[in-house]
Parts: structure tokens; sequence; C-alpha cells
């Protein structure tokens, strides 16, 4: 496993919680107030690549592409904002992600913690310690949607926690097209499915995945990079979902990245009998609870 780099010290330093849905604090199942219309697709104005354009792009992806194999976890505190049609809310999380697919997020209160959520092989389960109760089932991306209205594999997930690109994008040289897209590079490939990377000032700034369709499935933005031990690691992560129609930001506090994280870390003991998968109108219920519980705006 890497060797633990550690950022600056942080307010929650002391609380090593394993702890979105993708997602990360996305898989917490909250509804939010603000009107947001889901995320257009974007053309990109198309040029045709020079060899510094594609020296460029070549360079920011072998960078990215060495962030893909030495990252490997992270751990934080985050301040954490998710937007629907019709609720807003903002609360304080732990997160936990490790690759490929594990991810646990505490969602914390004034007096403890509200809510805990986590993924880990196939499995998803959902702790509320107010009352004790457990709830389980599988860890697919409808099962993440159904909860967190974020419909992403845990490993997807993941991968948008850490600021890596999508599994399935090719991390060499764009054989298919460079374009500039405001002040980002934008590099695109197209199988079934576009995937669309773009830089600034040679650290990722955005993926985008775009549907046989031609529809946006989803676009994520980083920024605030920091150096940490050497490697840049993203501070905020600000996601549209337009499928879901919901938006989600997530701003670090000052992360731990390749930690050692236990594997009970991702196993939930609480003592309480195993619930049945939740049916929607009680998933209704849960994020009705969750949002009362972290003050919904």
């Amino acid at each position: 496993m890497p060797r633990a780099i550690e950022g600056p010290p942080l307010w929650l330093r002391a609380v090593r919680l394993g702890a979105v849905a993708l997602l990360g604090a996305a898989a917490l199942g909250i509804s939010a107030c603000a009107s947001r219309q889901p995320a257009p697709e974007i053309a990109p104005q198309a040029i045709a690549p020079s060899a510094a354009d594609l020296s460029q792009v070549a360079d920011a992806l072998q960078k990215l592409a060495h962030r893909d194999r030495v990252l490997d976890s992270v751990q934080s505190g985050a301040v954490f904002e998710y937007t629907t049609a019709d609720r807003h809310v903002k609360a304080r999380e732990q997160i936990v992600a490790r690759r490929p697919d594990d991810l646990r997020v505490d969602a914390m209160q004034p007096f403890g913690v509200a809510l805990i959520v986590v993924a880990h092989g196939p499995n998803l389960e959902i702790f509320q310690p107010s009352r004790n109760h457990v709830i389980r089932d599988a860890a697919t991306a409808d099962a993440l949607n159904r909860y967190a209205q974020i419909p992403m594999e845990p490993a997807d997930a993941v991968r948008l926690l850490m600021g890596l690109a999508p599994a399935g994008a090719p991390l060499a040289p764009a054989s298919g097209s460079v374009a500039e897209e405001g002040a980002m590079t934008v590099a695109s490939w197209r199988d079934s499915t576009s995937h669309q990377i773009g830089f600034q000032d040679g650290e990722l700034a955005m993926v985008r995945q775009i549907g046989s369709d031609g529809g946006v499935t989803y676009e994520v933005h980083y920024s605030g990079y920091h150096d940490i031990g050497g490697l840049m690691f993203p501070y905020v992560v600000d996601a549209d979902f337009p499928i879901a129609h919901s938006h989600l930001t997530l701003r670090y506090d000052r992360p731990i990245i390749n930690g050692d994280v236990p594997d009970g870390t991702f196993v939930l003991s609480p003592q309480a009998a195993a619930k049945e998968p939740l049916k929607p109108d009680a998933a209704f219920a849960l994020r009705a609870e969750r949002c009362r519980a972290a003050k919904c705006a």
C-alpha cells in the first residue's frame, strides 16, 4: 500500500471515523431547496489539435495516470451541500473512500452522528443511531440513486471523490479531439459514450460523460488544489447529475491520503436487527428524517 501522506493539520484531525453514494457525502439521501436545472450538454469550440495542444494534453494525462496509480484512499472531514429541485441542505460529514469501491460517510449533527452510510463490495448499509436501525441493500447505482439520488456505482463514486478520471476514460493522448472550453483544454474520446476530460493549469479541472443519446450523464468540476506530500489533490468537488436532477458540492478539510484504513471501517456492527431493503415510501421517510437532522433549508 502507498505511504500515508497527511495534509496540514485540521480541526477534525482527531476524528478517525471511517467517514457516495456515491456518495460520498452524496450517499446520504437528501433532497434540496433551491431550484436547479439539469446541466446541459456543453459543446466545446472545436479546434484542430496542434502539436503543442497534444503535448500539453499528453503531459496532463500522464500526471493524471500517475495519480491513478498511487492514490489508494482519502479520509477527511467535509462541508457537504446537496441540492435538488425543491430542497437544499448543508452539513458536515466524515468521509472515507478506498479503492476500488469502499465508501463510508458519517453525517454529523451538533450532538453526534445522525446517519452512517457504508458501501463495501456488493453491500450497502445505512445506520440510524437515534433509532438503532439498520437497513441493508445491494450496493448498486439504482440503490444509491434511490437513497441519495446519485446514479453511480460505488466504484465510480469513489473515483469521483478522489479526483480521478472515469474508469473507462483512456489516459493516453487524445486521438479524437482537443478543444478549448473557457479556460480549460478539453480532450474527448468516444465509444458507446463520450468521455471528456478538461485540464487547467496542468491539473484535472473537469470530467464529463455524455451518453449515447447525447445527454450529459454527469459532470464534475475540481478546484482548490493543494500539494499533499508531492501529490496535488483537489479540495473542492462540484458535481451535477442531470438524471437525478441533483447537484452536490464537497469542500474537504485538509484530507489525509493513503492513510491506514482498516477493513472494519466498512463493516457496521450496531446492536440492531437487520431490516428488509427500503421500499420507496420508507426511503422518502429516511430522507425526510435526515433532512430534519441536518436542518434542511
